[in-house]
Order: C-alpha cells, then sequence, then structure tokens
C-alpha cells in the first residue's frame, strides 16, 4: 500500500512539472506575441513547452488517463500562474471548481487498478501490479 502512495506522489510531482513547463512555456510565447517582449523569450519558451512534451512519458499511467489527469492539474496551476505572474486573483468559483478538478484527478491515479482497467509501469518498464 504505502509503494502506491509512493507512485501517486511521483505522478504528482510530474504533473506539476509537466504543468509548470506548458504554462511557462505558453506564458513566455504569450508575452512575446502579446506584449512585445524580446524574441529571445519565444525561443525560451518553445523550448520550455518541448520538455513539457518528454515529461508525461515518465508517468506510470496509460497515456489517455495521464492526459486527462494531468487536464485537472492544468486548471489549478493555470489559476495559480495567472494571480503569481500576472496579479489574476481567482475568484470564489476558480477555486472551489479548480479543487474538484484536482481532487477527482488524485483519486482518479491513486485507485488501485487491475489489468483490463490499465497498467503501471515502472521505469524500467516492467509491469507493476
Amino acid at each position: 500500500m504505502l509503494s502506491n502512495w509512493i507512485r501517486v506522489i511521483a505522478d504528482i510531482g510530474l504533473f506539476v512539472g509537466a504543468g509548470l513547463c506548458e504554462i511557462g512555456g505558453g506564458w513566455l510565447v504569450w508575452k512575446v506575441r502579446k506584449d512585445g517582449w524580446h524574441w529571445v523569450f519565444f525561443i525560451v519558451g518553445s523550448l520550455v513547452l518541448v520538455l513539457y512534451g518528454i515529461i508525461p512519458t515518465f508517468q506510470s499511467q496509460p497515456f489517455g488517463r495521464t492526459y486527462a489527469v494531468y487536464g485537472g492539474f492544468f486548471i489549478g496551476l493555470s489559476l495559480f500562474w495567472g494571480w503569481v505572474f500576472d496579479s489574476q486573483r481567482p475568484d470564489k468559483w476558480d477555486f472551489i471548481c479548480s479543487a474538484i478538478a484536482v481532487s477527482a484527478c488524485i483519486v482518479m491515479i491513486s485507485v488501485p487498478r487491475n489489468r483490463e482497467a490499465g497498467i503501471f509501469k515502472g521505469p524500467d518498464n516492467e509491469i507493476k501490479a
């Protein structure tokens, strides 16, 4: 049981890392296009977006579940990013809906699975029950 929670914590860390790369990279590209920032930020943002594409491949979940769960984390991280970097404080409903989405995603990745629901693979590509 403990190993399941270690996997869940590792997966959450990967979701947060991927989210920060996607949102951060996209934000840098946005700033170049919308606010006239120097083109170097466009290159940096693009490279960070490539990193975002790589990080999810380290997940233990199958592709579809990984990206479905990532969507929930993306909601919360996007609101947090806008609050910190663009001073756009989320309202009560943003907080409530984000909490629902992230909570549902944590349940989705933490419940035990059988082989029909999706197999877990570790970094060595061995099947983990």
